[in-house]
């Protein structure tokens, strides 16, 4: 952070440039935003790193250089290099050799905008209150929107933050982050270390942006202490890492709360473990760096093409719906399994608010497989062992969750769906909200249920320019407005709006009541407390004990 305070120190050596949108001088540029019908004014494609790219590729982010004149910051930033999801029938990691031939799933909901592809990528906007430009005193409350993706794809183009800003009746400051993304953004091994490179690179991308948020959101209208961050699926995983990253104690702190929807905590391995060997040996010899007496220095050498490529099938090689190129234990910023850090109560932050959907597994199952229950866990958690199969096998023996959208599914695929959406997302928002409650800290949460209530199907209620497929006004301004209420507030039960008709939302503590957001058959909104699945929170607690073996 003191990097981005030595640059806005020379703000004052820059003429304010007379144009016609609003202008921000942020020390190391001048920004030139637009204001649209709504009142709201956008800064779009502002640059908070130097280009990731040459001797930066798989590096730490530095700060940018200064730049004369005023910036365009009118549209929107070329995405990340981006990959898919695992699609094939069996795990390849450690890699084996073959190819992958399971169907591609179809998981995303998150709305896609025409933006170019490029390394070049590590840009932010920000959309505010259009009278609060340069007004430093404002001290709006901000939200940092990190967005999913499995850390293998996504942007901040696919969210328009102005949703956000008229959600809250125009009450915070909204800043929707771009960071590096599969081997982009998290090559690991001891070949990194060596060779100069940093761990967990899109996670390092991710703190400077908060960093930047810390030292320039004033210029905004935003106040910098009061700073929630916010994601979804992979976005909410991230929060995860901000909020146990150094132990749980990040000085100076970077956010004040946090919201997670969708948590996401796949396996979590050590830099050095066996997997990101194989994943790095794997890259080097599809990169044709094999034969280099320097393999990171060929990869950082190599062409963007040839990496972008080898990305796309390191990932696609990984079993079906699942993400290879995450986070890991990097000793540093991570330094311990995230169970771990939370099983102490050690947490950043004051408080939480968390959601999940009712059917997180579904999309990231393959219905048309016939694998077992043990071969299914067994390429999900490729070091689980056989007392853990056993653990987990007898804890879903004779699980059933009710058929999302309707039909059969078979046995072997319902079981598999419910190890998905509980070990990797369900299971890891109660281990956050468990901290939270260790630590003495305020902690909602809150079940989207609306039908079919897959996995994503959230955003479109935060983000209300994508649309929802549920539109009763009651439910819609109700579920939005709660998130926007706990940024202002720091308690979704201080309503902003008097359409937010949520009834009483209870601290959680295990057992205890939650929030659930439904609807009727006649449509109408069906909002109320209800208790905690007895049987979900015993299973995790069997997760729980088996994080070594998982990963997590």
């Amino acid at each position: 952070m003191i990097h981005f305070k030595k640059l806005l120190a020379l703000a004052s050596l820059i003429p304010a440039a007379l144009c016609q949108g609003p202008t921000v001088n942020i020390g190391y540029a001048t920004y030139q935003g637009s204001t649209d019908a709504n009142g709201v004014s956008a800064f779009l494609g502002m640059r908070y790193a130097a280009a990731p790219t040459g001797s930066l590729r798989f590096a730490a982010p530095q700060v940018p250089a200064n730049v004369s004149g005023v910036q365009q910051a009118t549209a929107l930033p070329a995405q990340c290099q981006q990959a898919q999801t695992g699609t094939g029938a069996v795990s390849l990691w450690p890699y084996t050799g073959g190819t992958s031939n399971g169907p591609e799933a179809k998981y995303m909901f998150k709305q896609k905008r025409d933006v170019a592809t490029d390394e070049d990528c590590l840009f932010l906007n920000v959309y505010t209150p259009a009278d609060l430009t340069n007004d430093a005193n404002a001290g709006l409350p901000v939200i940092v929107w990190i967005h999913g993706g499995g850390y293998i794809s996504g942007a901040s183009s696919q969210f328009n933050g102005v949703d956000l800003v008229l959600d809250a009746d125009k009450g915070v400051v909204v800043v929707t982050i771009q960071y590096r993304l599969g081997i982009f953004g998290f090559l690991a091994g001891n070949e990194v270390i060596q060779g100069g490179g940093a761990l967990n690179a899109g996670l390092l991308d991710q703190t400077l942006a908060l960093e930047w948020v810390q030292s320039y959101v004033s210029q905004f209208g935003g106040d910098p202490t009061k700073v929630t961050i916010w994601g979804e699926s992979a976005g909410a995983g991230s929060v995860l890492q901000h909020i146990v990253a150094n132990g749980g104690n990040t000085q100076p702190p970077l956010f004040h709360q946090a919201i997670t929807s969708s948590t996401f905590l796949p396996s979590q391995y050590a830099y050095n473990d066996t997997i990101p060997e194989a994943i790095y040996s794997y890259f080097v010899q599809n990169a044709n760096c094999g034969s280099d007496t320097n393999s990171f220095q060929c990869l950082q050498n190599a062409d963007v093409g040839t990496i972008a490529s080898v990305n796309q099938q390191i990932n696609l090689n990984g079993f079906f719906g699942s993400f290879t190129t995450v986070p890991v234990i990097d000793g540093s910023m991570i330094i311990e399994r995230p169970t771990q850090t939370l099983a102490r109560g050690s947490v950043n932050g004051d408080s939480l608010l968390s959601i999940t959907n009712a059917h997180e597994g579904y999309v990231f199952v393959n219905a048309q497989e016939t694998y077992t229950t043990e071969q299914y866990l067994q390429n999900l958690f490729p070091k689980i062992s056989s007392d853990g199969i056993n653990q987990v096998t007898t804890a879903y023996n004779g699980y059933q969750q009710l058929p999302a959208g309707g039909g059969a599914v078979p046995d072997n695929v319902n079981t598999a769906i419910g190890i998905m959406g509980e070990s990797i997302f369900y299971c890891p928002t109660y281990y956050l909200l468990q901290a939270f409650q260790s630590a003495n800290k305020n902690a909602w949460k809150g079940l989207f249920a609306p039908p079919p209530a897959f996995h994503a199907m959230d955003i479109g209620y935060y983000f209300g320019s994508q649309g929802q497929v549920f539109t009763n006004w009651n439910f819609v301004a109700s579920f939005s407005k709660s998130f926007s209420s706990f940024v202002i507030s720091s308690d979704p039960n201080q309503h902003v709006d008097a359409d937010d008709v949520t009834p009483q939302w209870n601290t959680w503590a295990t057992g205890n009541a939650e929030m659930l957001f439904n609807v009727t058959d006649a449509g109408d909104a069906a909002l109320g407390a209800f208790t905690s699945d007895a049987g979900m929170v015993s299973r995790c607690g069997v997760w729980n004990k088996l994080g070594q073996l998982t990963g997590q």
